[in-house]
């Protein structure tokens, strides 16, 4: 990967809806070449895919807390099975396995306090292996969504 391809991805970084044209013209490369370096970009897996970024807030999801999880046990079935209950759940947002304690980071998006607290006694803390489950909640995003460093 060359200065140019990273310019590309920072331009659909920051516009996904820019047409090949307007893509080319912003990098200063002609329609075709900069074509083919994106499908590429694609093909090899640095581009994963296209979607938009919706604001939780504008769809009703106003409340947003961390919660850090620690499992009983760190076996293979554990964590295996732990994880696939949590990729189950649509109201965690992202999940992150973590080195040390506690294991896990999971980023949750629900309606209000109640319906927090009603998905973290029904849903997370009975997921396989839960230990411990803390959290916290999110302020304000200080840094949200920012495009990757060149």
């Amino acid at each position: 990967m060359d200065a140019l391809d990273r310019k590309i991805l920072t331009e659909l970084q920051l516009d996904g809806r820019l047409t090949v044209t307007e893509l080319a013209a912003r990098v200063k490369l002609s329609v075709s070449p900069c074509h083919r370096r994106l499908r590429d970009l694609e093909r090899e897996g640095a581009i994963r895919g296209y979607r938009a970024v919706v604001d939780p807030a504008a769809v009703g999801l106003n409340f947003e807390a961390l919660v850090f999880v620690t499992l009983r046990w760190e076996d293979a079935d554990t964590v295996s099975a732990f994880e696939e209950g949590v990729a189950g759940v649509p109201h965690v947002l992202q999940a992150q396995r973590l080195f040390g304690d506690p294991d896990y980071l999971l980023r949750v998006a629900t309606t209000d306090l109640a319906a927090f607290q009603r998905l973290y006694d029904q849903q997370l803390a009975r997921l396989p292996g839960v230990q411990r489950l803390n959290s916290t909640l999110v302020m304000k995003h200080v840094v949200d969504d920012r495009p990757l460093p060149e």
